[in-house]
């Protein structure tokens, strides 16, 4: 599907997900045959879910009776699990891995290529300079000249029966 992608995000094109999903409800399939297992990557070595992760998984495959979750890391390792969500509900993890060695008959790696060029579209980064210091970085520049030392005993200044606004 056409999206927009940047090392930790993507997004889809509305229209591609539509058009996709009539090109299946074409061939005869319905969506609890096509539109229940969320196979994505993740850049680090870490295939865990992340909190977007857990979130995007639940809006869009929250009401389905049934759906996967699965994630390939940049080393190879995996993650699966499945939820379903009829009866009392649950999820269980699923032993997963990839093998690279294998074709399969489905596979043709040329024609995956053209598809990832024609559909994956990189978004733009812009350029940004590195800030001359934390302070410029923060947005705290302005105020610097009002940031006292610590007290030399602050630790001994802590009222702990009181607040501590008076030394925020």
């Amino acid at each position: 599907m056409r999206q927009q992608c940047t090392v930790t995000t993507v997004a889809f094109e509305d229209e591609a997900v539509a058009d996709f999903f009539d090109r299946q409800v074409d061939r005869g399939l319905r969506p609890q045959q096509f539109a229940r297992i969320w196979l994505h990557t993740h850049p680090g070595d870490c295939p865990l879910p992340s909190l977007t992760d857990e979130r995007t998984f639940e809006r869009v495959f929250g009401k389905a009776d049934w759906a996967v979750m699965f994630i390939l890391a940049c080393g190879g390792q995996t993650y699966a699990r499945l939820s379903f969500n009829i009866g009392p509900g649950g999820a269980m993890a699923i032993p997963s891995c990839v093998d690279y060695g294998r074709p399969f008959a489905g596979s043709n790696m040329a024609a995956w290529a053209d598809e990832y060029q024609a559909n994956v579209i990189p978004e733009p980064v812009m350029p940004r300079s590195l800030p001359e210091s934390w302070n410029d970085a923060v947005g705290l520049e302005p105020f610097a000249d009002q940031q006292g030392r610590w007290p030399d005993d602050f630790a001994g200044q802590i009222d702990h029966d009181h607040d501590f606004e008076r030394f925020l």
